[in-house]
């Protein structure tokens, strides 16, 4: 890996092992070759990694939250539109960020740029400590189970089998991770046309049975007799978990070639794509199966394939693992990049800056959700934490369109390639804190916990991060946060 020292000499940092480090946070060795990571994330590639990390496992298993508070199959079909169309505000929020703000990190990086180092620290530590591992760990389990389901069919899977199977896919996504960006994109392509040859799977024969004149489960499809107003916040807070993911590719903006064009490309692509595909599934879904149908399934895509396509349902369940694959590997190569920008800002040890002189890939970066990660899957609660803080993600979020609003009125000059009509970020920002909201609302004891969690980030940010006079041993663990890296380039505070 790449060591990276504070003294200067012509310009550029001198690194222990005696590479120079250029100003824009580069390394170069002898012959003038930087170690650097490189733009390699194309149009192609920036769009699997947002519709692999937005489809997971739920439009196959139970997309049925939005059917069961929504209370008819017309008023789901409409929430499912609304909410990918609230999605892709938010998306186009995030994108005009990513043009003008052409670093990696996302979330912490534009919170930092907003409102200061305080308030990103939390935002960092709250996904370190807990969010980002029970995360990981829960898509994880879910691959374990579904991978291993045709070999005990029709029993049921061991619970430690299915631990030993979680464990060595995320020991597999990690390695794949810290090994090969391109061979980490190539197999991000594969797996996110394999979600779509799923899918596909479902829509087609679906949409067959539909012209064929399959209508029944439509008729009174808008019966507003089981619809409840009470309901349809929790039915929108649904569809918008369900389209989470859509900010993935402002992680890595650093990796992208030409952000100005491709990320606000990969974005509109990507989310008219996931918007077409889920709505597309539900219709197929109501054609086959009533809503009471879908509302007692445990397995909707496996009931659906059980109906309709016979044997090939034993199938389902290797798609699905594939999906679960997808949104880990994705994830895990996007997230890497807000520790390792979190380092180079000097709220992380130092190590996590680094970069692996060879495979140009920042591995400590990547690694370092790997214990924690694997502490949560065999001893932790996951399921308990991700209720604590699920609150904490739209909070950020909102703060961070929050963020753009007010950089549009301090920093009017701000060079913005591309730009969105004011009135996207301030409705997408509604929404986040109207969902804030019923978070607080509907369970206030979990939700308040999330968010006692995450303000013990204030007191972490003064012990690591603010005072100077610290134990030695700390100052050498964490490098030297008065070395504080912005726009690429070290200015000593």
């Amino acid at each position: 890996m790449t060591k990276r020292s504070a003294s200067t000499q012509n310009g550029g940092k001198v690194a222990a092992s005696g590479h120079k480090v250029s100003q824009n946070g580069t390394l170069q060795d002898g012959d003038d070759r930087k170690v650097g990571l490189g733009k390699k994330v194309t149009l192609l590639r920036g769009i699997s990694i947002i519709i692999g990390t937005i489809i997971g496992a739920g439009i196959f298993i139970s997309p049925k939250g939005i059917l069961k508070h929504s209370g008819s199959v017309g008023m789901s079909l409409i929430v499912w539109i609304a909410c990918g169309v609230l999605s892709l505000f938010g998306a186009l929020s995030y994108a005009e960020l990513g043009t003008c703000i052409k670093k990696s990190g996302g979330h912490y990086t534009y919170i930092l740029e907003a409102f200061g180092p305080q308030m990103a620290f939390v935002r960092l530590w709250a996904d370190l400590i807990a969010i980002r591992p029970a995360a990981l760990a829960v898509i994880s389990l879910a691959f374990g189970q579904y991978i291993l389901e045709p070999l005990f069919m029709p029993c049921s899977v061991p619970p430690m089998a299915v631990k030993l199977a979680t464990a060595i896919s995320i020991t597999s996504v990690m390695y794949l991770n810290s090994m090969s960006v391109t061979w980490t994109a190539r197999i991000q392509i594969f797996l996110t046309f394999s979600k779509l040859l799923a899918i596909a799977i479902i829509i087609v024969p679906g949409m067959y049975q539909l012209f064929k004149g399959e209508t029944k489960n439509f008729e009174n499809a808008f019966d507003l007799s089981k619809v409840q107003l009470s309901g349809m916040p929790l039915a929108f807070y649904s569809g918008m978990y369900a389209y989470a993911g859509w900010f993935y590719l402002n992680f890595v903006i650093e990796e992208v070639d030409n952000p100005e064009r491709n990320v606000p490309l990969a974005i509109c692509i990507s989310m008219a794509i996931v918007t077409c595909c889920y709505v597309l599934t539900n219709v197929a879904y109501y054609t086959v199966m009533s809503a009471e149908e879908l509302l007692a399934s445990e397995a909707v895509a496996v009931t659906f394939a059980e109906k309709l396509l016979g044997n090939f349902s034993i199938a389902v369940p290797v798609f699905v693992a594939l999906s679960c694959y997808g949104s880990m590997n994705g994830g895990t190569f996007a997230l890497s990049r807000t520790f390792y920008v979190a380092s180079r800002e000097g709220h992380l040890p130092e190590v996590l800056s680094m970069i692996h002189v060879h495979k140009h890939t920042p591995m400590a970066a990547v690694l370092i959700l790997y214990p924690m990660t694997m502490l949560q899957l065999f001893v932790g609660d996951i399921y308990s934490l991700l209720n604590f803080m699920s609150f904490l993600r739209w909070l950020f979020i909102g703060v961070v369109v929050l963020g753009l609003i007010y950089l549009r009125y301090t920093k009017p000059d701000l060079p913005r390639p591309f730009k969105v009509p004011l009135f996207i970020p301030v409705v997408f920002c509604l929404t986040c804190f109207f969902m804030v909201f019923l978070s607080l609302y509907s369970d206030p004891v979990n939700t308040g916990i999330g968010f006692a969690i995450s303000l013990t980030g204030i007191p972490a940010y003064y012990i690591f991060i603010h005072f100077n006079h610290r134990p030695k041993w700390l100052q050498r663990g964490l490098g030297n946060p008065a070395a504080h890296i912005t726009a690429g380039r070290v200015e000593e505070k």
